[in-house]
């Protein structure tokens, strides 16, 4: 027995340093490999296994699926690309948003009619109301799925359609939607609605890929009309359950932008079932009196931290304003820095985060940078009416937001995201509109918010927030 420990210990040592070289090579940030590399050497027989479901720095298996010549999607960008006569640079690509078509690799979209859609019932009616007229197919793709009331509605609605002929594509995250039950599913697929987890985990290589999610909310009918925001499908997301109400915002987008949610969707699909969907990419209308909109799929198996460095950009391009709103607060460095940036050189910096938490180590992380922030001139409200849940920002009083990406390492680094940025002052003032709303039943930090919590509290907000980046 004494030998077996022994050896055990042995090779947990010895993958522990392996592990930590691995770690100092790729691990997404420096104070992550910091605490990687004391972890693996420290306490190996703990820290191999953890690193090695939750340390992963890149979704390896949809980077090789991208970087395959055979992938057969490179001509539905191609066809995305072409139709850049709808594209006005003049204005952002080559100003102080240039990079966001980089990041995007999809171009800026003329004559996108946009609708804001604030909170669950105003959502879902309207997200009903596109399936309902659905003539030929339908994308559907939500993080989380309940079997709850408004499960069965969306269940109801796309059995009834699946009958009628409409093509069906439904993908959901196995593990935001872990709860829901095989009979939900099986009276869908039943129906004729094709439905399939995200699958993470495909492949030998990628079994311990369980901390990589995709947490897009996106819906397209008929390539004509698509919808993406903060909401997911379950009854607390219409303030239905003891949380309370629950605060969100989702955007509808009828127009040639439909392109880009229709492509994230495509590509998604293919990686979870290995199948290419057919669908007309020549359909979406451009509208005289619409926006111009950019669609920008983030996620792991990019070449770069798209999220954080579109956020970056966003309030870097601030010259009077810069407004966002996130359930979560715990932003990376650069983000963090230019925040900084942009209150010292005057911009009206205002950040909208909920009072109440629903993750309790979120909640503590922000009070380890929050008081230097509020010294520099950010102003930090926190949200008392309920549940704040959008993913919101607006840029001076033509720039503005709807998104699924949280202010968060998650977000930034190991979700799949996708974000619609409308240019323009029409929905720009929308937007501004229901942020003061929101800043009305909010309460603004004070410095004394830190100084007064004891040191216990203090220690604790230090630990979550270096435990951010392996989070």
């Amino acid at each position: 027995m004494a030998l077996l420990i022994t050896i055990v210990v042995t090779t947990f040592e010895i993958l522990g340093l392996l592990s930590a070289v691995v770690a100092l090579f790729h691990a997404r940030t420096s104070q992550g490999a910091i605490a990687w590399i004391l972890s693996l050497i420290t306490i190996p027989v703990i820290a191999v296994p953890l690193f090695w479901v939750f340390g992963r720095h890149k979704f390896r298996g949809y980077v090789i699926q991208r970087q395959t010549d055979d992938s057969k999607l490179s001509h539905i960008v191609e066809s995305i690309r072409a139709k850049e006569n709808w594209s006005d640079e003049t204005s952002y690509d080559k100003g102080r948003l240039r990079a966001l078509k980089a990041l995007a690799k999809l171009p800026y979209t003329q004559g996108n009619r946009t609708k804001l859609l604030i909170d669950g019932q105003a959502t879902f009616d309207n997200i009903f109301a596109g399936i309902a007229g659905a003539e030929e197919y339908i994308l559907i793709q939500f993080f989380i799925v309940r079997d709850d009331e408004i499960g069965r509605q969306l269940q109801e609605r796309l059995i009834d359609k699946a009958r009628q002929g409409v093509k069906i594509f439904f993908l959901y995250d196995q593990i935001g939607s872990n709860k829901l039950p095989g009979a939900y599913l099986d009276e869908l697929r039943a129906a004729g609605v094709h439905i399939s987890p995200f699958r993470s985990t495909r492949g030998i290589l990628n079994r311990l890929q369980i901390n990589f999610r995709n947490h897009r909310k996106i819906v397209v009918v008929d390539g004509q009309i698509g919808w993406l925001g903060g909401l997911n499908v379950g009854d607390e997301y219409l303030g239905r359950s003891a949380f309370g109400p629950w605060r969100d915002t989702h955007i509808r987008i009828e127009g040639p932008a439909v392109l880009g949610l229709m492509f994230s969707f495509v590509e998604d699909w293919h990686w979870a079932t290995g199948e290419q969907l057919e669908l007309d990419w020549e359909k979406p209308v451009a509208h005289k009196d619409g926006h111009t909109v950019i669609i920008i799929p983030s996620g792991p198996a990019d070449p770069y931290d798209t999220a954080s460095l579109m956020i970056q950009q966003a309030i870097q391009a601030a010259k009077k304003r810069f407004w966002i709103a996130s359930p979560y607060f715990v932003p990376d460095v650069g983000v963090i820095q230019a925040l900084h940036l942009a209150a010292l050189r005057g911009v009206d910096v205002r950040i909208l985060i909920p009072d109440k938490p629903d993750h309790f180590l979120p909640y503590l992380s922000a009070f380890a940078f929050v008081g230097d922030m509020i010294k520099s001139g950010v102003n930090i409200y926190r949200y008392t009416a309920g549940f704040l849940h959008q993913k919101v920002f607006l840029v001076d009083a033509n720039v503005s937001a709807v998104s699924t990406v949280n202010l968060d390492n998650r977000s930034f680094r190991l979700n799949f995201e996708i974000t619609a940025i409308v240019f323009g002052p029409r929905f720009a003032r929308q937007v501004e509109k229901m942020f003061k709303r929101d800043l009305e039943n909010s309460r603004q930090m004070t410095i004394d918010d830190v100084r007064g919590k004891n040191i216990l509290f203090k220690l604790a907000c230090r630990a979550s927030y270096l435990a951010a980046p392996v989070q």
